[in-house]
């Protein structure tokens, strides 16, 4: 049968394959290593999980919750945008819970795009931003992912030839899958761009928590000016190690978020409303469940940096996020990222997501995520190293790996 409008405009997800070919190995009795889904493995905080289990208690927050969060949710939003970014939200007008970032970032979509907007993206990107979009029957014109000088004069050239004029501008830092980290500076000038040519930006920062060298990643929001057009959206998922508690935020624009939150209002009553009660009581909280997850994702992150270097597969630092994005070895760059990918499940036992499924700019790269223990992380540098050490002679039957697109 024919498939539906909507799914015909999503491109194939490539994660798929991946996921069938770890699936088949594990079924088989392989040990994959999994570092491709950016799935955290940490345990939440306890004392977000007794407060979830006191108020579950109460019979009386079994009901219908509120689809816009909570009040007293929004108001702990608000208060840590105000000690964090000194950023002042109205928690009324200016902020929106939502059901994690992924959600909120689909439902904006839904509320301001019509049939053909123009929506300017970064590729590689996280898969939500094109795909929420298109399902909405937007079009997605690619723009640069890099946060520097090279970033404006592509938007300018897609501000000026696109037919209709774009309606919003999608940034992500610090970004998934690349990490890179964008400054203050960088979005002034995003900014004065977005309201010269009456743009709307749509700012995330989910990992606005996870960074590792001393310089915590800004918010859009703390430009002056920027609430005139700019909507930002966060997650619990990575910070509190909270992934399927699905809660997240929207803040800024008070037109933008009415028309998400009247968009909610007719599709979900927001999450269970003792999930949103611990939420709050994590957002009130002094930090320190914030550092020790931080300090987690840093430790593996320069265990993975170390070992798989020597393994010969370089990998650079990120700066933040709880990725990694590393070009693929010259010898099997002509795969694509795809079947690299799936060699590294068949002949290493170590699954990455494959950059493609991020964007045509991602194909030559891989991203590994930091959701195995230091003790795994090495094990699989053990396994890469055997693979890369051998594939000249055990791979000559299967690929040329002196061979070109």
């Amino acid at each position: 049968m024919e498939e539906f409008h909507k799914v015909r405009r999503l491109p194939p997800y490539v994660f798929e394959q991946v996921n069938r070919l770890k699936a088949s190995a594990r079924a088989a009795g392989a040990d994959i290593i999994d570092l491709g889904m950016g799935n955290p493995d940490l345990p939440t905080p306890q004392g977000v999980v007794d407060k979830l289990c006191e108020v579950v208690q109460d019979p009386r927050t079994h009901r219908y919750s509120s689809s816009k969060g909570i009040p007293g949710l929004r108001r702990a939003q608000a208060a840590y945008y105000a000690r964090r970014f000194n950023v002042k939200l109205n928690p009324d007008t200016q902020v929106v819970a939502t059901l994690g970032s992924k959600e909120g970032f689909a439902n904006m979509a839904q509320a301001i795009t019509a049939p053909g907007d123009v929506i300017l993206c970064p590729d590689p990107t996280y898969p939500i931003h094109a795909f929420g979009f298109l399902m909405t029957g937007g079009v997605i014109r690619s723009i640069p992912i890099e946060p520097d000088e090279t970033f404006f004069p592509p938007l300018e050239r897609a501000v000026r030839h696109s037919i209709p004029k774009p309606l919003a501008l999608i940034i992500n830092y610090p970004s998934n899958p690349t990490a890179r980290v964008a400054s203050l500076d960088f979005y002034k000038d995003v900014i004065a761009f977005a309201k010269k040519h009456d743009l709307i930006v749509l700012s995330d920062l989910a990992y606005s928590e996870i960074y590792f060298d001393g310089n915590p990643p800004p918010s859009v929001l703390e430009v002056p000016g920027a609430m005139d057009v700019a909507v930002e959206f966060t997650s619990m998922s990575k910070t509190f190690s909270m992934p399927g508690w699905r809660m997240g935020f929207a803040v800024g624009n008070e037109r933008l978020i009415a028309a998400l939150a009247r968009v909610k209002s007719y599709l979900d009553y927001g999450a269970f409303t003792p999930i949103q009660v611990a939420a709050t009581h994590a957002l009130n909280g002094d930090g320190s469940d914030i550092a020790e997850v931080r300090n987690v994702y840093r430790r593996r992150r320069d265990v993975l940096v170390e070992s798989f270097g020597k393994a010969g597969f370089e990998v650079p630092p990120p700066a933040a996020t709880m990725f990694a994005w590393a070009r693929i070895p010259e010898k099997f760059r002509h795969l694509g990222s795809l079947e690299f990918s799936k060699l590294l499940v068949e002949k290493a036992d170590v699954a990455v997501a494959p950059g493609i499924g991020f964007g045509e700019q991602g194909d030559e790269y891989v991203r590994i995520a930091l959701v195995e223990n230091e003790h795994r992380i090495r094990q699989a540098a053990r396994n890469l190293k055997r693979f890369l050490s051998t594939a000249d002679d055990t791979l000559h039957n299967v690929i040329s790996l002196n061979a070109h697109r």
